[in-house]
Order: structure tokens, then C-alpha cells, then sequence
């Protein structure tokens, strides 16, 4: 399986919320088989998800081997719905455009006063994304400032890499 999944398609299942990592408040839900196959790859995807009745949150599906998928549920939306490890939950989610994302005005002002934005756009999708939603998901401006400024770096390595040099 490594055809693209389609933007805009939805699913849903259930699943019960596991304990991903031990000690740590990291909560996951199995994507199920036939959801993985139907989205025709075992690679990441990303998504615009609800839990129960949450708000939409995006997250991207992560690959774990054997064709198998987990969907993480950040602890807002755990408290958001009331729910806790061992339930019961309905996941229903959207395909997104891994090429659509939009990159956050904060994030364009810092690349731009560095001149890289064409190397930040240069990066592979799925690295730009992350680091776009990790900037989202900070809760603390002085965590998303933090992330900003690894976004900033992402894409002077990438200069570096693509042989533009050094940015100034």
C-alpha cells in the first residue's frame, strides 16, 4: 500500500483509548485494520479528528508496523470528553491535504525576518506539518515561541542541505 490517501475522506470507528507510553500521559487509540486499508497506505495521515463529541483537533494517524496505525489523544481532549484510558471511544475524522496546511502568521514573520521561507516550504511535508502542528498544540507562548524557533532552524538546515548557503 503506498498510494496517497484522498483529502476530504471521512471514516470513523471505535476503539478503546490505551496507555501508549507507561508513566507518561500519552494516550492512543488503534486505528483498526480496515481503516488503515482503506486509506491505502501504511505511512502517516493526516487528519482533522473528533473524539465522542470533542472539538475537531488536528493529529496525524502514526504508523507502528504491520500495516497498523495509532490516532494520539491529547490529554485536552481526554478532559474535554471525560474520558479515560480503557474506554470505550468513537473516533471520526477527515483526510486532510498534507500540501494545504496552513502556516501560522507568527511563524511566517519569524521565517520571513530570516529569509526562509522558501527552504521552510522546501521541507518534506510531512517534517513541515509536524512542526506546524507542534507550534498549534503549545499551550504556553513561551513553548510556542520555542517551537517557532525550531521551525526557523528546520529551515536553515534545509537551506544548508539544498547547497543556498548559509541564511542571512
Amino acid at each position: 500500500m503506498t498510494t496517497a490517501p484522498t483529502a476530504g475522506r471521512k471514516l470513523s470507528f471505535e476503539a478503546t483509548l490505551e496507555n501508549w507510553a507507561e508513566g507518561m500521559d500519552y494516550c492512543a487509540v488503534p486505528v483498526p485494520a480496515e481503516i488503515t486499508q482503506a486509506l491505502g497506505t501504511t505511512g502517516p495521515v493526516l487528519v482533522m479528528a473528533r473524539v465522542n463529541d470533542s472539538e475537531p483537533f488536528q493529529v496525524s494517524l502514526f504508523p507502528v508496523g504491520g500495516g497498523q496505525h495509532y490516532i494520539r489523544i491529547k490529554a485536552t481532549v481526554r478532559q474535554e470528553t471525560g474520558t479515560r484510558t480503557g474506554d470505550l471511544v468513537r473516533v471520526r475524522f477527515t483526510v486532510l491535504d498534507r500540501a494545504a496546511v496552513v502556516v501560522p502568521d507568527d511563524l511566517m514573520d519569524a521565517l520571513r525576518a530570516e529569509g526562509v521561507v522558501e527552504a521552510f516550504q522546501a521541507l518534506p511535508p510531512g517534517r513541515r506539518n509536524f512542526l506546524i502542528r507542534k507550534i498549534d498544540e503549545a499551550a504556553r507562548a513561551e513553548t510556542r515561541s520555542k517551537r517557532i524557533q525550531d521551525g526557523v532552524a528546520a529551515a536553515h538546515e534545509r537551506r544548508e542541505k539544498l547547497g543556498d548557503g548559509p541564511a542571512r
